[in-house]
């Protein structure tokens, strides 16, 4: 019974973005690492790229874990569940978690042994794309 008004079973929904909210990440603000790929988790409802960064002062490489869309928007810009491979050395661009904690919501991923850049578009379909 959704209908125009925007309610179900006397409960009011919202239209569009109720199924996340990108809130846990810092909009204003970009990172970016150099690192090398731990695992690409293609499962629903978020994709997601475990990242391990070696720190500038040393030590112990840290693990970052990157969000994305789903598999289906993903699929539709163009990737694969074999994009990235455990190994590849990448350089990611992300807004960072609020918390401080390591991750984040990916803005795009480079392939440093290619040069190619895939950038995730959260469901906007670029004109050519199908």
């Amino acid at each position: 019974m959704g209908g125009r008004s925007g309610r179900s079973r006397g409960r009011r929904v919202a239209r569009s973005g109720a199924h996340h909210s990108f809130a846990m990440y810092e909009p204003t603000k970009t990172l970016t690492f150099k690192g090398t790929v731990k695992s690409f988790q293609w499962t629903n409802p978020h994709v997601i790229l475990w990242v391990l960064v070696q720190p500038e002062d040393g030590g112990a490489p840290q693990e970052w874990s990157l969000e994305t869309t789903s598999p289906g928007v993903l699929t539709r810009n163009g990737w694969t569940r074999q994009s990235l491979k455990t190994g590849d050395r990448v350089s990611v661009t992300f807004s960072p978690l609020r918390d401080g904690s390591r991750g984040g919501g990916l803005n795009s991923v480079t392939l440093l042994d290619t040069g190619q850049t895939l950038i995730p578009k959260f469901g906007k379909e670029e004109p050519g794309l199908k």
